[in-house]
């Protein structure tokens, strides 16, 4: 039986990464699903930049990549002393948020007055390193398995950069990821980026007018709903981050559930649209209870939580979903209609 082909839409959140790389983990270990594209921003590009060279020698290298690329996150945050990095006593309560921590409060306060230009004069990236090391951009332009594309913002035109597999670079994850809070803005070619987060988190419309598959799969890691008011000034902030880092998704969701429908309703027969059916893995309970300075812990024992969450996530996903491919969105898209 020929395999099912999905595009993978890859949310950026950080650490909170590491959830995507659970989910990716048990996809891989599905024979009759077939990667056609990948969109990431931020984390989640880095996770379909690793999944893309895996894949060049198939699933269980693939599998391989991302568990040795998520590893070593860890030790290089380990290695830097990583401020938000969960102690052992933590990990043994599951306490992931470190957000009241002394540490975490004072590079809060660092934050509002000192910018990365004067913390970080030499610009010190420890994942510059860490990718060069692990990635061979020569291979991934020369031999892809699936096309991949990466999300940055132009701080200077305010508009989006897409880098496909023919522009990736060491530079154009780093731009993805660039949080300017925390880092010196990445120079690419003569324009310089902050995290693409702002403009799509991540961008669907390539996996559409681009790959060929009708089930557009978003890992999600922002979530979307909180039923709770923020009330202190560290949720208001955390809240704050959510909706930024989805509104441009939501908007592309309207927008395909709009065409979509006008295609099912035979309102719209241009053969330059097609109707495309969209899900969600996500587990809101889990990311939900997490706050914002989480997303920068590398303690293993959370990575390897979160990678659990994950896989289960995605398993608890198929098993009620997987005869809705190619049949059926299996994500409320009303929700997102203007």
């Amino acid at each position: 039986m020929e395999a099912t082909r999905i595009s993978l839409a890859l949310q950026g959140g950080g650490a909170h990464g590491a959830f995507t790389w659970g989910v990716l983990d048990h996809l891989l270990e599905q024979p009759d699903l077939a990667i056609a594209g990948i969109s990431g921003t931020s984390a989640g590009a880095l996770n379909g930049c690793i999944l893309a060279q895996g894949l060049i020698s198939g699933a269980a290298q693939a599998r391989e990549d991302l568990a040795h690329f998520w590893r070593r996150i860890s030790e290089v945050g380990a290695a830097a002393f990583n401020p938000y990095q969960s102690t052992p006593y933590h990990s043994m309560a599951r306490a992931w948020n470190l957000d009241w921590a002394p540490a975490s409060l004072w590079l809060d306060v660092m934050a509002q007055f000192v910018s990365p230009y004067q913390l970080n004069p030499l610009d010190h990236n420890p994942l510059r390193e860490l990718l060069a090391s692990l990635l061979d951009f020569e291979r991934l332009r020369a031999a892809p398995a699936v096309p991949l594309f990466v999300c940055a913002t132009n701080l200077q035109t305010n508009q989006l950069r897409l880098f496909g597999n023919a522009e990736l670079s060491v530079d154009a994850l780093l731009a993805s990821a660039c949080l300017p809070q925390l880092h010196r803005a990445v120079r690419v070619e003569d324009s310089y980026y902050w995290d693409g987060g702002f403009m799509g988190n991540p961008v669907l419309k390539p996996l559409i007018r681009e790959c060929l598959a009708n089930d557009l799969v978003i890992v999600q890691l922002n979530p979307i709903e909180r039923q709770e008011l923020p009330i202190s000034a560290r949720d208001i902030m955390d809240r704050l981050n959510e909706i930024t880092m989805n509104a441009a998704l939501m908007r592309e969701l309207d927008t395909i559930d709009t065409i979509t429908r006008l295609i099912e309703r035979g309102s719209l027969n241009d053969p330059h649209y097609r109707a495309v059916y969209c899900h969600s893995i996500a587990d809101p309970v889990v990311m939900g209870t997490l706050g914002l300075t989480s997303k920068s812990n590398t303690a293993w024992p959370f990575l390897t939580y979160l990678r659990d969450s994950g896989r289960l996530a995605a398993e608890r996903w198929l098993q009620a979903n997987r005869t809705a491919l190619g049949q059926r969105s299996t994500m409320d898209l009303s929700q997102f209609r203007i």
